[in-house]
């Protein structure tokens, strides 16, 4: 079966390893080279959605009245800054224009973020939280199938994400009222169908109708990963 969830080293960092070529094995095994876009289109998603993740996390900084909190959103939204800014450098220097390589995915990937936003303010940083782990993950999954470029935005993704910020304030809040712990649960559970999506529209759209069962193990490991995140904040999965 496909081996992408992240490990840790004594960095910390994520490693990635996925299933070669050669490697014998049943129809269920996952070559990401035959379903992953063509590298303009990985990179323009891939720019795009840290940025989208720097936008909501800003929003919810005005919507704070707290200042510690605004200081650890500031820390979780400038890490999606500087991982927008990586993949935007790697671009540029590929000669491409970042602008017109992110473009054709502004629309559906505003929309998605907006559904991703709560009536709450809590609703919407869990939004974030679960919805930029499970595509990150995604994301640094396809990035083997770029060789060099790819193993240049594997470490931006890789960066440190300051996120841990945002699982102190939602592991806080639960603790405080249960009412939240429930809520959170079930808008959490929300957020994964149309994040599988996401990732769904991200492979190449010619390959989808035929390869649709030899994905699943894909979605498998996401929502593994998934499950693991909700654990470790108290909350069902």
């Amino acid at each position: 079966m496909v081996k992408w969830f992240w490990q840790r080293d004594a960095a910390p960092r994520r490693t990635l390893a996925l299933r070669g070529r050669g490697d014998q094995g049943d129809a269920t095994r996952v070559d990401f080279a035959e379903l992953a876009p063509e590298l303009p289109r990985f990179l323009g998603q891939a720019a795009y959605l840290q940025l989208g993740y720097f936008e909501t996390l800003t929003r919810l900084i005005r919507a704070t009245p707290e200042l510690a909190e605004k200081e650890a959103l500031s820390r979780a939204a400038g890490a999606a800054l500087t991982k927008h800014r990586g993949i935007v450098d790697l671009i540029a220097a590929r000669g491409d224009d970042p602008t017109q390589l992110m473009l054709p995915f502004r629309e559906n990937l505003d929309a998605f973020r907006r559904k991703t936003i709560g009536v709450r303010p809590r609703e919407t940083l869990l939004a974030v939280y679960i919805t930029a782990g499970m595509l990150d993950d995604f994301y640094l999954a396809l990035s083997s199938s770029y060789g060099e470029t790819g193993h240049r935005v594997a470490d931006i993704l890789r960066e440190d994400d300051a996120r841990h910020e945002i699982v102190a304030i939602v592991q806080e809040t639960i603790e405080s009222d249960e009412e939240w712990r429930s809520l959170l649960s079930m808008w959490a559970r929300r957020l994964v169908g149309d994040t599988i999506l996401v990732c769904r529209t991200a492979l190449r759209p010619e390959r989808l109708a035929v390869d649709d069962e030899r994905i699943e193990p894909v979605y498998t490991e996401l929502m593994g990963a998934h499950a693991r995140r909700m654990d470790a904040m108290g909350l069902a999965s």
